[in-house]
């Protein structure tokens, strides 16, 4: 056995982090929800059929991805805390913000159209 597969105990503050962390994703997570649920039952009907559904559809399918991307994350930063290991990289960031701002495009392309009609 290798000196750097052994697992050690960290310290409990980095380890307290990393579990405020995965509480930000999940509170993210809920955030997005709420957001799918308001889509699809306050948002008025647009002259696309259907597109409302797909948007609250697409809100709550990144919900379902931030969820488990934040436990993914905190599984993967405790294990290489525990080993020694470098820090992996995050690119669940980076799809959540590639999520978010196309989501923020459609709404606020409906929100032009919206009002010009």
């Amino acid at each position: 056995m290798d000196i750097q597969d052994t697992e050690i105990e960290p310290d409990y503050r980095f380890t307290l982090a990393n579990e405020r962390t995965f509480l930000a994703w999940q509170r993210t997570s809920l955030g997005l929800l709420a957001a799918a649920v308001a889509v699809v039952q306050f948002m008025p009907e647009v002259a696309v059929p259907g597109l409302r559904q797909l948007l609250g559809v697409s809100v709550g399918a990144l919900a379902i991805l931030t969820a488990v991307a934040g436990l993914h994350r905190w599984v993967q930063v405790d294990r290489a805390m525990r080993y020694d290991k470098p820090l992996p990289r995050a690119a669940a960031v980076t799809y959540l913000t590639a999520g978010l701002a196309m989501l923020g495009v459609v709404t606020i392309g409906l929100a032009i159209t919206g009002t010009l009609r």
